[in-house]
């Protein structure tokens, strides 16, 4: 009996590979792109045989290395909302704002024309 265990090379399950052009298509941009972070190593990859190759668990993560969350806690639906509490209550006035002028007007101004 050899030191190979009985089971054979077919019964090794491989992990898909992706291309590029499909990655690109389920993230929606373009395959330009998608090569272009692998070859400056912000997403992760496999290179088989000088070409970018996607596994599932790279997708994942470069799924999770791009997304943004959100800035302030998810309240509940149940929750009231201060915001629209403190406008129910009208205890500050509401400010309008000014436009400027452009700076490019006030180049041109003459000196004796006051704003």
């Amino acid at each position: 009996m050899s030191s190979h265990s009985r089971h054979g090379v077919t019964d090794v399950v491989l992990p898909r590979l992706f291309h590029p052009v499909e990655v690109a298509k389920a993230l929606g941009c373009s395959e330009w792109w998608v090569k272009e972070q692998a070859r400056r190593r912000r997403i992760p990859f496999t290179r088989v045989g000088g070409s970018y190759r996607f596994t599932a668990e790279h997708f994942a993560e470069i799924v999770r290395a791009f997304e943004e969350l959100p800035l302030q806690p998810i309240r509940h639906v149940s929750d009231p909302d201060p915001v629209r509490l403190h406008q129910v209550r009208g205890a500050e006035p509401v400010v309008r704002l000014k436009a400027r002028r452009p700076r490019r007007a006030l180049k041109f101004q003459s000196p004796n024309v006051a704003c």
